[in-house]
């Protein structure tokens, strides 16, 4: 266990290491359906690190996840967490500022969470099905399902 979590903090804390570039730029979509707050931080620390070492990236917010990407999201996304103090969905913000990465919430989230798009943050958009299937199976894609 004590391995486990300085595994989990070392990853943690490279998030704002500097930036590696990797030789050939891969694609990388990142696809969050957990409701766990540790879960969604550390797929936002992964996607920043694949941006980070070259990658370009999209995120896919499903489910319980998608609640990220609300104005008014539950408290379990904003508060912070050890040992940075950053959120799922401050990262996921600075991700969005930092970087040319488009985050989107399933297709089917809006309608079932009785929402229209006005409760999402500025930027974020309900994915189209046709485009995220493409992304998703490109041949220089890499899938990261948290």
């Amino acid at each position: 266990m004590r391995k486990t979590l300085t595994a989990l903090t070392l990853a943690a804390s490279a998030a704002f290491a500097a930036p590696v570039q990797a030789e050939d730029s891969r694609n990388l979509v990142t696809v969050v359906t957990s409701p766990d707050a540790q879960t969604q931080l550390m797929s936002m620390v992964l996607t920043m690190q694949s941006l980070q070492q070259g990658a370009k990236a999209q995120i896919l917010l499903c489910g319980p996840a998608a609640d990220m990407a609300l104005k008014e999201a539950p408290e379990s996304a904003t508060a912070p967490q050890k040992p940075k103090g950053m959120s799922p969905q401050g990262l996921m913000q600075m991700i969005m500022e930092k970087t040319d990465t488009k985050v989107e919430v399933c297709a089917i989230y809006l309608p079932n969470k009785g929402v229209d798009a006005s409760a999402l943050l500025d930027g974020v958009t309900a994915a189209k099905p046709p485009a995220m299937a493409a992304a998703l199976i490109a041949d220089d894609t890499t899938v990261l399902s948290f």
